[in-house]
Order: C-alpha cells, then sequence, then structure tokens
C-alpha cells in the first residue's frame, strides 16, 4: 500500500504522518485576522451603549429590579470599554445610530398604523 490517504477510508492519515495532525492540503495557509476597525467601531458603540444605560439610572433608581438590572449590566459591558473613549469615533457611532434610525422611521411608522384598530365610521 502507498502512503496517500484516501478520503473516507479509515484511519485517513498519510503512513507517517504525525496523528493528530490534520491531512496535508485540510488546513488553511494563513488564519483569519480579527479586523480592528470593525473591532474599534464595535467598542465606540458599546460605549455609547453603557453612557445611555448610565442615563436611565436616575430615572429607575437602583432600589427596583430594573435599577438594579440596569446597574448589574452597566458593570459587566463597561470593563469592556476603553477608558476614556474616543470623542471622534463615539461621534461617529451616534451619526450612525441615528442615520439607521432615520432610514427605518417609515417602516416603524407602517407598522404603527398597521397595528392601530380601525376606527367605526361616522355617517
Amino acid at each position: 500500500m502507498s502512503g496517500l490517504s484516501i478520503p473516507g477510508a479509515p484511519g485517513g492519515q498519510p503512513q507517517g504522518a504525525p496523528p493528530g495532525q490534520p491531512p496535508t492540503g485540510s488546513s488553511p495557509a494563513t488564519s483569519p485576522v480579527p479586523n480592528r476597525g470593525a473591532e474599534a467601531g464595535a467598542l465606540a458603540k458599546l460605549g455609547l451603549a453603557v453612557r445611555i444605560l448610565e442615563s436611565l439610572v436616575p430615572a429607575l433608581g437602583a432600589g427596583n429590579e430594573a435599577g438594579r438590572d440596569v446597574l448589574k449590566a452597566i458593570t459587566s459591558l463597561a470593563k469592556h470599554v476603553p477608558p476614556g473613549g474616543s470623542p471622534g469615533i463615539e461621534g461617529n457611532a451616534m451619526q450612525e445610530l441615528q442615520n439607521k434610525q432615520r432610514m427605518m422611521q417609515p417602516q416603524i411608522a407602517a407598522m404603527r398604523a398597521a397595528q392601530q384598530p380601525e376606527s367605526p365610521q361616522l355617517g
């Protein structure tokens, strides 16, 4: 028998190949590289979300269940936000969220109109 592996055959490894190693040609030449720009943008949005949650605490109060849950969320999320933040990046994140909201307004209005009960016709 030759040293070639046969797909689907038991063993599937060439003779002499170290156990636990993938067959030749089955792994990519490079591993995926994370997109640092996308990650930075996501962290800026996370910082914005934390600031929004922080603004809710005074209205909710820390004494009720919703307020305690918001505080827990802030504590959990804030550790992932870089200290100081970047006003430019956060401003861009806010602008992007506002643009998405503007684009969705007609769809939201249509959904609300579809959910409203029909008023009786007078006449």
